[in-house]
């Protein structure tokens, strides 16, 4: 193509890209009719889901994830999201920094608690947790003074060996 040729077809496609076209009206809507008159508002999750630190899936089960609120504990979908359980509202400390499932179990999870966010109003947590029933019940594992754990991963063959992002005190 001739660069003169181009130019022209640029500066038209140019002019034509400025040119103002009328907005398109959307059609009228009274009531709760419409376009999405059949949805209904329903709660399907946390409350308060805003500072999500932690989120693990489980290859196995492509519908079960855990989710962890730096301030709002650990909970669980066993359905890609549609609905969200709380699993975790027992132990003594709702902030949670990472979350691992084991790839060799997946009813290993490992909780590390306390956020591993450096910001002005962190929480902090109260060291590791393991459950080995998917979440059904937590044994606190130790590191109670490290408050900050930033990452866990789990060793792939050996769902009992763990490696551990501790930050400690901000």
């Amino acid at each position: 193509m001739p660069r003169t040729t181009a130019f022209v077809l640029g500066a038209i496609l140019c002019v034509a890209g400025a040119i103002p076209l009328p907005a398109r009206q959307a059609a009228p809507v009274s009531g709760h009719a419409g376009l999405f008159s059949e949805m209904r508002w329903r709660n399907i999750g946390p409350l308060r889901a805003g500072r999500t630190k932690a989120l693990a899936g489980v290859p196995s089960q492509p519908f079960t994830f855990y989710m962890g609120m730096v301030n709002g504990g650990v909970w669980k979908t066993i359905n890609a999201g549609r609905t969200w359980t709380p699993i975790f509202d027992d132990q003594p400390t709702g902030s949670i920094g990472s979350i691992a499932v084991a790839l060799s179990d997946p009813n290993i999870i490992y909780v590390g608690s306390g956020e591993g966010l450096q910001r002005p109003d962190l929480a902090i947590g109260d060291g590791m947790y393991k459950s080995t029933d998917a979440g059904k019940t937590w044994t606190h594992l130790g590191l109670r003074d490290s408050q900050q754990i930033a990452r866990v991963e789990v060793d792939p063959k050996n769902p009992n060996r763990l490696f551990v992002a501790v930050l400690g005190h901000p």
